[in-house]
């Protein structure tokens, strides 16, 4: 099978790392440094995301796409996958809702599984599963981070995916579900203290439950976001200042994005837990995943782009059915979810699971 991963960044890099043990893959990328990076095990491609009419013309040359474009680009490639009819896996953290392309997909046979990377992603996945297993969800926390190992001032914190996705995470509204409705909150409303494990971190309401919004039922649903501390309130101060506003955000990321990019090992951890009723008893569910970075690829490439590739695999299996699919759905069904699992365990990347 051929597959083109859109995308030569540090999570395509990782995604085609992985799939080329299986598959023929091509990369495609508009940048020629990016895509050199690629050559020892994939086939690099020049591809301009920003015009249609020639990602259309790609695609059709393929069996199956996976997306790992900026967000800005992600809703586009989801519609040009079904215009050219084939199959696609996306990670990008898309600002529009991508399920409203569900009947095209339909009517053209395709199968998009979106948001199947990290968070959202494996997020989903696992409060996917403990809402399948709870008679009834009162409660669901996700506790998500990527993180350096040694943080530098001034804002303690390493540059690991797109920068502008970044910021975007405290700009755009939080949706949570309260009281059973659905609302939505400004990400900066509340800024905590997280323990976990060892690590004490804080913390900000993030817009990453997005399907989950929809298909988990519960009292309670949040996801927050996890931070060294000293972090958080200096991008709180700069979104106040207006720096993260769209005529200032280019100049603002050219000025702090120096100061987030250094050498330190990183560091993936998330805490998933479900509290809610099982058997007529209170009873909690609970994931942990701690992963670092190693074998030449980040810790947050490796559990977004392993999980990107495993998913990918379930697609390449025709284990899933045409529209267009939210992650959740593979933790709530038992084949796919265990697949998931078995696959992220062979590569390393350790889930402990109580309750």
């Amino acid at each position: 099978m051929e597959v083109l991963v859109l995308g030569a960044g540090n999570v395509g890099k990782a995604i085609a790392y992985d799939l080329a043990k299986d598959f023929d893959v091509y990369v495609g990328d508009k940048r020629a440094e990016s895509l050199r990076e690629v050559e020892e095990f994939a086939t690099p491609m020049k591809v301009d995301a920003s015009s249609f009419d020639e990602l259309v013309e790609t695609m059709k040359g393929f069996e199956l796409i996976i997306g790992a474009l900026p967000g800005r680009f992600g809703f586009k490639s989801l519609e040009v996958a079904i215009k050219a009819g084939v199959n696609m896996v996306d990670i990008s953290f898309m600002p529009e809702n991508p399920f409203v392309l569900r009947e095209r997909a339909e009517e053209a046979q395709v199968t998009i599984i979106v948001d199947a990377g990290f968070a959202p992603g494996l997020s989903n996945i696992l409060m996917g599963r403990i809402w399948q297993e709870m008679d009834e969800l009162k409660e669901g926390y996700i506790y998500v981070g990527g993180l350096p190992k040694a943080p530098k001032p001034p804002l303690y914190y390493r540059i690991t995916w797109s920068p502008y996705d970044l910021i975007e995470e405290y700009t755009r509204p939080a949706r949570v579900i309260r009281g059973g409705e659905v609302t939505a909150v400004d990400p900066f409303e509340e800024i905590k203290d997280v323990k976990i494990g060892e690590f004490e971190f804080e913390a900000f309401i993030s817009d990453g439950l997005r399907s989950l919004l929809e298909n988990v039922r519960a009292e309670r649903l949040e996801e927050w976001t996890l931070r060294w501390p000293g972090h958080l309130e200096k991008m709180k101060v700069l979104r106040e200042l207006g720096f993260f506003s769209p005529e200032n955000i280019s100049r603002t990321l050219e000025v702090i994005t120096p100061l987030m990019t250094y050498e330190s090992p990183d560091f993936s951890i998330m805490q998933v837990v479900g509290k809610g009723i099982i058997n007529g008893e209170e009873k909690e569910i609970g994931y942990l995943l701690y992963d670092e970075e190693r074998e030449g690829f980040t810790s947050m490439a490796r559990v977004t782009g392993f999980t990107a590739a495993v998913i990918a695999r379930l697609v390449a299996e025709n284990a899933c059915i045409y529209g267009v699919i939210p992650p959740e759905i593979l933790g709530m069904r038992i084949d796919t979810y265990r697949k998931i699992m078995d696959g992220l365990e062979e590569r390393g990347i350790t889930i402990r699971r109580w309750g």
